[in-house]
């Protein structure tokens, strides 16, 4: 009997132990499907504008410049097509930037250092997302540049497309014509 119980007790810690074993599989696959249906930022776009996914890789450009607006601090980047241009001396000599120039401005709510020894304000949560995009033909008139706000929210981590078009930013910009339609200027390294 013992022999019975013992091969039925192990015959259940098998069974209990694959049940687990299924359950936890299952419980995975679950919250792998929440995280595959998560937002895709690449296919949020402003209607009748620019799409995110015209932006793919974007982290990585190099840095224009930095800018601070009333509690957001941003970074500027461009694409290698608009460093270049840069570097040739565009906007100062008076050419525009050639097409396929795209800038993309990160703005982030800024908060205080905790760390810092003196007074230092730093990046916090992700605010927005701002791109622009140099196409004479498709944006004419616009300048050659389309323009596109991304807004951010934090608690679900998704974004939603500012604007109607891809000239959303363009009436402010006019204001920098002279520039070709950009504020910031390459910073000295």
């Amino acid at each position: 009997m013992f022999e019975k119980s013992s091969q039925l007790s192990h015959g259940l810690r098998t069974a209990s132990a694959a049940a687990f074993g299924v359950a936890m599989f299952a419980g995975l696959a679950v919250l792998g499907g929440s995280a595959i249906s998560a937002q895709d930022k690449y296919t949020v776009q402003v209607p009748n504008g620019l799409a995110f996914s015209e932006f793919r890789g974007y982290e990585k450009w190099e840095t224009v410049g930095v800018s601070q607006t009333g509690n957001l601090i941003e970074v500027i980047l461009a694409n290698p097509a608009m460093i270049e241009a840069y570097a040739a001396g565009i906007p100062g000599n008076g050419m525009p930037f050639p097409d396929g120039s795209k800038m993309a401005k990160i703005h982030w709510n800024a908060k205080r250092s905790a760390e810092a020894p003196s007074p230092t304000t730093v990046s916090d949560t992700l605010h927005d997302l701002d791109f622009m995009a140099k196409d004479s033909k498709r944006f004419g008139d616009s300048g050659g540049w389309g323009y596109a706000q991304f807004n951010h929210d934090a608690a679900s981590d998704t974004f939603t497309a500012l604007g109607t078009d891809a000239n959303c930013g363009y009436a402010c910009h006019t204001i920098v014509r002279t520039k070709d339609y950009v504020f910031t200027p390459y910073g000295k390294r």
